[in-house]
Order: structure tokens, then C-alpha cells, then sequence
């Protein structure tokens, strides 16, 4: 996407989200990990809902954030991270359904600043349905051992 060396980043998006435990708290899987897009599936669970149940803002946010931060590997140097900057999340309908989809996919690649773009699907009965979306901002680490991979 950016002509960058990007190495063999799908192996280390699998095993940073390894060590996510926040993401495993919510029982969240990465189930497609692309140049530039990443997906994250989470099964409904009540724990996960808020008062009418159901699924809660913040667990949309958290899983629509990882994985637009994810997408972002695919388009940096094996040597640097990323971190979010800023992200705003815009809810458009009910989490209800019986699994959630979260797609985070990159609209502008940087060498300092990445901008990407998420959306969350609730799957259940019929098509799948948009319940939100999300533009994040994220900025690329560099010389800082404690947070490269």
C-alpha cells in the first residue's frame, strides 16, 4: 500500500492480539488478518451488555479500535508500533445480535500518522446489520523499546 518493507506482519498481528487481554476478557477472535484490513469477531454475551441488554458501547469502541489499530501493521516497518491517538465512534443502531463483526481497514497510510476507519456489523437472523462505525487516528512509535512488539 505504501511501498514500505512491511514484513511478515499478519503473524505479528496474531501474535500481539495473542497478548491481548482485554480482547480475551471479551472473548473477541481474529479471524482475518489483511494488508491494510483486520477483522475481529466477538460472540453475544450478556456480560457484555449494558442495562437493555445490549452490547455495550464501550465494548464496540474497544474492539472497533483494535482493530483499526491492527490494519495499521500492515502498513508499517516490522521495527516501529502503533499507538491510538484519537478516535471517534459513532453508534447507529442496537448491539443485537448473536455474533459482532468488527472491520478496521486503513484510509490513510503515514510514516507518523495512519488514519483508518471501522465498522461494526451485529449478525444474527437475516443480513448482517451496521451498528457502527469509527475514524481513528493512530501514530507510529519509533525508539521505544517498551512498546514495539
Amino acid at each position: 500500500m505504501n511501498g514500505r518493507d512491511i514484513g511478515d506482519f499478519s503473524e505479528r498481528v496474531r501474535q500481539s492480539f495473542s497478548r491481548q487481554g482485554a480482547m480475551s476478557m471479551l472473548g473477541a477472535e481474529l479471524t482475518r488478518v489483511e494488508p491494510a484490513m483486520v477483522e475481529i469477531e466477538l460472540p453475544f454475551d450478556p456480560k457484555l451488555t449494558q442495562q437493555h441488554g445490549f452490547l455495550h458501547a464501550g465494548v464496540i469502541s474497544a474492539a472497533l479500535d483494535t482493530a483499526c489499530t491492527y490494519a495499521a501493521y500492515g502498513v508499517i516497518e516490522p521495527d516501529v508500533s502503533i499507538l491510538t491517538i484519537e478516535f471517534k465512534v459513532n453508534m447507529m443502531s442496537p448491539g443485537r445480535g448473536d455474533r459482532f463483526l468488527f472491520r478496521g481497514e486503513i484510509t490513510k497510510p503515514g510514516s507518523t500518522i495512519i488514519v483508518a476507519d471501522g465498522r461494526a456489523y451485529a449478525i444474527g437472523d437475516g443480513p448482517a446489520k451496521l451498528i457502527a462505525s469509527m475514524t481513528g487516528t493512530m501514530m507510529v512509535i519509533r525508539g521505544r523499546e517498551d512498546v514495539i512488539e
